[in-house]
């Protein structure tokens, strides 16, 4: 592990000559990659020299402890050599976590789908409130959310919705949110009072490039359409909807949300192109069976991560056995502690997994 940290602290070295030189800016993509490498490095670099700084003062320490014979002094060596060790300790752990290997997609904005399931109309009005609690959570985070796609439905509720979050690190910690949400509630339209069960599936996708997918052409259908539903200023008079076929998977894609044919389609690619590149993922992922060791629950799609129980006012995540009594809070986006304890509860068993293999 030290090997590599040298290797890496020479390698932050250089790349901090490079781009003090002034050489790199008139490349404006090799500038843009070496500031990316920098910035990755940063944390690791600086959780580095910090190691190193703790080593020597347990070093120094000792050499002064071996010869010190006034008790006071000698006292004050111990507690600093105790703090420097924990320091080690603390820092060894964070260096660990630092080094395993990072998510190529971590970076990336997401695409999330949300779609109502056993349920009926509940299910939907759940789906609307789960969709309002990750649009407030993004803006706690200050992303942009931007609605691709939703079927809505007169009480308020949503079949399905689509939309995309801009920000940096969107997919590090939107990707946890992939799975079936289950709701525990009366709903408003039973008299009897009982509590009643519904489910909606959430996916998160993490927004492709044109270097992640190769879409050919013949493979598409374009249709263009009217849109439907309340539209107003000119949307529901022009042909400006846009439906995309992929023959050789059968995925349809429909975008009437903005009003230029030429918006919607650039909307309806973008989103194709998040499948397309989501289920190259998901079948890697299936044809690595020894991943899903290594992961939050089994990845799959059809699995329920969670359980909002609104006549106890919890909140429960089935894969790390986490409940929270705070279910107003989380509904309205406070969602951070449940995502900050996945990937606690992730990088411990990728570690647990890297310390086997060592």
């Amino acid at each position: 592990m030290f090997d590599r940290l040298e290797d890496l602290l020479i390698r932050y070295e250089e790349l901090m000559g490079e781009l003090s030189s002034g050489v790199a800016a008139d490349d404006p993509e090799r500038f843009r990659k070496l500031m990316k490498e920098q910035s990755d490095l940063t944390p690791l670099v600086e959780a580095y020299k910090e190691y190193k700084k703790c080593k020597q003062d347990e070093e120094d320490s000792l050499a002064l402890m071996e010869g010190e014979q006034d008790p006071e002094m000698k006292e004050m060596l111990k507690e600093e050599l105790q703090n420097a060790k924990k320091g080690i300790e603390e820092l060894e752990q964070k260096l660990k976590i630092l080094l395993l290997p990072k998510d190529p997609n971590d970076d990336k904005n997401v695409i999330v789908e949300i779609r109502a399931g056993a349920g009926g109309d509940e299910a939907a009005l759940f789906a609307a409130e789960i969709y309002r609690m990750y649009v407030h959570y993004a803006e706690s985070r200050h992303w942009k959310v931007e609605l691709m796609e939703s079927d809505e439905i007169g009480i308020g509720g949503m079949k399905s919705a689509t939309f995309m979050i801009t920000g940096q690190g969107a997919y590090s910690v939107m990707k946890y949110e992939s799975g079936v949400h289950r709701v525990q509630r009366v709903p408003e339209t039973e008299s009897g009072g009982r509590i009643h069960t519904s489910t909606i599936s959430v996916a998160v996708m993490p927004e492709a490039e044109d270097v992640d997918v190769e879409i050919n052409e013949k493979d598409i259908r374009i249709d263009v359409m009217r849109a439907s539903g309340n539209g107003g200023q000119c949307v529901n008079t022009t042909d400006s909807a846009v439906r995309l076929t992929h023959y050789p998977t059968g995925i349809v894609i429909y975008s009437q949300t903005e009003k230029s044919q030429i918006q919607n389609k650039a909307k309806a690619f973008a989103l194709l192109r998040a499948k397309l590149y989501d289920m190259a993922m998901q079948e890697a992922h299936d044809a690595e069976a020894e991943l899903r060791k290594s992961q939050i629950g089994t990845g799959d799609r059809s699995e329920k991560i969670r359980t909002y129980n609104f006549p106890q006012g919890r909140v429960t995540d089935h894969r790390i056995n986490l409940t929270l009594y705070k279910l107003d809070k989380v509904m309205d986006g406070d969602i951070q502690e449940i995502i900050d304890a996945c990937i606690t509860a992730d990088q411990a068993m990728k570690l647990s997994k890297m310390n086997e293999s060592a």
